[in-house]
């Protein structure tokens, strides 16, 4: 039996933070992951092929170079080999009128747009990046913070200091809104409400769902005034960089590693079983990083109690599935809207809000949407060492889709499971690109498609396909991700703690509950 101060179980970027920051503080630790590859879900690989490298899923990592385990270790990751790509021209949406709407770092070209649009809401715009430096703080402050905490309540103390119960009342109004109730109150334009709300779709918020609104906000602020970063050769340079550091720091990395169970001895965590019956015993603490729901539901013996917990999580919701098509190209799409769209690293396909909610609510009903969402990265405008001289690849996010299917809302796909629905619908998602950028088609050389049940198989975290590990709906987020009282990353299982996507503060790059986790357990 090897011993250990801590186990952490998965080797996401969330568990690798808890047990880089655990390494530097002195514990001993092992992560295990059952995959060949570390990651979860974000890995990049050539799925194609050979040269062309394709982030599986994550590929925006401006949130993990924002994040305060980053601020704490860059140095240390940059030495191993951490290396982000600045993109510019962050993101943009299109329009059935050949028209598009894009926000970048340059504020005069992204008024310039929105003043074609609208004065009014040119005015608008520069009016909430202006007030978005006195509401940032506290918004950062407050999902950078456990909840609760001491730390989150000094938030909120620091905000009423600063702008008084009018700041209180603006802060909340914001976490509570709908998208469509906050773009309503600001600006005139849909299509700039559009090109906002899409980001509502990138975690479950259909335009017109309470809690909607703070992701678009602060998308759209922070890409305005910090633009967007991708990984250097791909998503996995935060990976690759934490693995190394936790092996030079002496920690423990076991792949191809699933863990058959939890042991639990006198009420208390005390270590994992592996699938090969090896145990690694854990003095202070086991640290699971899978989705919480899939922790209690397969790893945690049924001995081991806790049973109103586990009744709770087993209503803990996944949020709406996703599929992702990879493509390797000859070429980027030629856009109608005009070619500054190449150069942008996400454009969007949602063009108003009737449509979006006609997709969500498809999709809840358990159809095939007849017109999906899609998010189109193209990371190799601005990363060409991803793809052979001259080629390019394509990442495409098919947003809001059902786990089961039920039927399809455009009556053409008769098959019921995602098997043999992937590559029909995926030929529907690329015939919506097609309208928007002509001859695309024609330039796909090759071309893979991970269905939902594809990514849950991947990655079981990923319940149903959902990429975000559990809705964020109101309620279960906050104090309320992923049971109520049990927010702060403790289970009712002694030495037993659970992080990532699933745990507060959400889905997302961040590193948060792994390093918020980590900093706790080290006091």
């Amino acid at each position: 039996m090897d011993h250990f101060d801590a186990v952490v179980i998965g080797a996401g970027h969330n568990g690798l933070a808890a047990a880089i920051d655990l390494t530097f503080k002195g514990w001993r630790v092992a992560v295990v992951e059952r995959a060949a590859v570390p990651g979860g879900a974000v890995k990049t690989q050539e799925v194609t092929e050979p040269g062309f490298r394709h982030d599986l899923c994550a590929m925006n990592l401006s949130m993990f170079a924002g994040s305060a385990f980053h601020a704490s270790y860059k140095d240390a990751l940059a030495e191993h080999g951490l290396a982000f790509v600045p993109a510019p021209h962050c993101f943009a949406s299109v329009f059935p009128d050949g028209t598009h709407l894009g926000v970048g770092t340059d504020v005069a070209a992204t008024l310039a747009g929105i003043r074609a649009l609208s004065d009014e809401d040119a005015g608008a715009w520069q009016a909430m990046l202006d007030d978005f430096g006195r509401k940032a703080p506290h918004i950062f402050g407050l999902l950078g913070s456990p909840m609760p905490s001491a730390a989150g309540l000094k938030v909120i103390w620091k905000a009423w200091r600063a702008g008084g119960w009018p700041m209180l009342y603006d802060l909340a109004r914001l976490l509570l809104s709908s998208p469509r109730e906050f773009l309503d109150d600001h600006f005139a334009s849909e299509k700039l409400k559009a090109t906002m709300a899409a980001w509502g779709l990138h975690l479950d918020f259909a335009p017109d769902v309470a809690g909607g609104a703070l992701f678009p906000y602060l998308e759209s602020m922070t890409n305005q005034l910090f633009g967007m970063v991708i990984g250097k050769g791909g998503a996995d340079t935060i990976i690759r960089a934490m693995t190394s550091l936790f092996a030079a720091k002496g920690g423990t990395l076991l792949l191809d590693a699933p863990v058959a169970a939890v042991e639990t001895e006198g009420g208390k965590a005390s270590g994992v079983l592996l699938s090969d019956g090896r145990v690694l015993a854990a003095r202070r603490a086991v640290i699971s990083n899978v989705n919480p729901r899939v922790t209690f539901e397969r790893l945690v013996p049924a001995a081991a109690g806790a049973a109103d917990y586990r009744r709770a999580l087993g209503k803990f919701r996944p949020g709406p599935a996703a599929m992702m098509i990879h493509l390797a190209m000859d070429d980027l799409p030629d856009w109608n809207a005009g070619a500054a769209l190449r150069d942008y690293a996400y454009v969007h396909i949602a063009p108003d809000m009737a449509m979006m909610n006609r997709v969500y609510s498809e999709a809840m009903s358990g159809l095939l949407p007849a017109e999906p969402a899609l998010v189109v990265g193209q990371p190799t405008t601005l990363d060409p060492s991803r793809a052979p001289a001259g080629k390019h690849v394509l990442w495409v996010q098919v947003r809001v889709l059902p786990a089961q299917i039920r039927g399809d809302a455009a009556g053409m796909i008769t098959a019921t499971n995602w098997d043999e629905a992937k590559e029909a619908y995926a030929d529907r998602a690329l015939a919506i690109i097609e309208r928007y950028a002509p001859g695309t088609r024609a330039k796909v050389r090759s071309r893979t498609v991970l269905s939902p049940a594809d990514l849950e198989a991947e990655n079981p975290s990923l319940i149903g396909g959902d990429s975000l590990s559990g809705s964020h709906h109101l309620a279960q987020n906050f104090l309320f991700r992923p049971v109520a009282g049990h927010s702060r990353y403790k289970t009712p299982v002694a030495n037993l703690y659970v992080c990532g996507a699933g745990t507060w503060p959400g889905a997302g790059t961040g590193a948060g509950s792994g390093y918020m986790l980590a900093k706790m357990l080290a006091r």
